[in-house]
């Protein structure tokens, strides 16, 4: 593995030349270039990057004229953070290219597949959490080597993790390891206790479901015919003298990831269908 301090700049080199060493480094000869086209598409995607070693440079040079609680010092001090995740999350994609073969070195060089690092690193610079940026490398590292779904695909998923919320991973995760869940079972699972129906949190609730299933990722489970067609619903007896909306916790209609959303898991959540599995 990359040993992460060895990312820090230097007298000798700059941020960009010690991660294209590194991550040269880690595999084999044959796979330096397509690991540089990767590392390279990586770092040109996150804006502040250069801005960052511009700055580092900038403090060698300038360090004796420049107060320790400047501005700039803070700025570059928490960027330092970021960009040291940074390579160990470069390092720990190019090790999981080692472990498919020489088979990925003409797909990780492949425009196709640059233009899915970029788009994807940049999710991963704008997420708020270490597991979405964790969903992020998993799904860069089996977009190298899957042929589960298309690249048009795989940019879906990319916009479903920039645009989702932990929240709404809980939800899937949940429908995942238990298919046929009900509202009722997911949220008791999360988080214990049934709140009133008016409270901010079965609105919220109602938000996750509603956002999951217009999205795409999850629907309430149907029978369906030998060639995969849904069968139409038989109509339920109208319940006389209810007076009341169906509850966020309710707890008679099963849930199921979609096609979509059960490749979603696949491509994302390698410690969840590792467990299951």
């Amino acid at each position: 593995m990359v040993d992460v301090n060895s990312l820090k700049a230097n007298e000798s080199s700059s941020e960009v030349d010690r991660i294209k060493e590194e991550l040269s480094n880690v595999a084999p000869t044959t796979k330096k270039r397509a690991l540089e086209k990767f590392g390279l598409a990586a770092l040109g995607s996150i804006p502040w990057v250069g801005g960052f070693i511009s700055a580092a440079a900038s403090m060698k040079t300038e360090e004796s004229t420049l107060k320790t609680d400047s501005l700039q010092t803070r700025w570059l001090e928490e960027h330092e953070l970021k960009m040291n995740m940074l390579g160990e999350t470069l390092a720990d994609i190019s090790a999981s290219f080692e472990s498919l073969g020489d088979a990925v070195n003409e797909r990780i060089q492949s425009e196709e597949y640059l233009d899915l690092v970029r788009k994807s690193f940049r999710a991963w610079d704008a997420a708020d959490t270490d597991e979405k940026r964790k969903y992020v490398a998993n799904l860069i590292s089996n977009a190298s080597g899957s042929k589960l779904c298309s690249d048009d695909v795989v940019r879906l998923f990319i916009d479903w993790l920039a645009g989702y919320h932990e929240s709404h991973f809980a939800v899937i995760r949940e429908i995942y390891k238990a298919p046929g869940v009900t509202r009722y079972d997911i949220w008791s699972v999360i988080n214990k206790e049934i709140p009133r129906e008016d409270s901010a949190e079965a609105d919220l609730y109602k938000l996750l479901i509603r956002d999951l299933s217009t999205g795409g990722v999850i629907r309430q489970a149907r029978d369906t015919t030998g060639e995969g067609q849904f069968l139409k619903r038989r109509t339920a007896p109208r319940k006389v003298g209810t007076r009341t909306t169906e509850s966020a916790f309710e707890n008679s209609k099963p849930y199921v990831l979609t096609e979509l959303g059960k490749q979603f898991v696949h491509y994302t959540m390698n410690d969840v269908v590792t467990r299951i599995a």
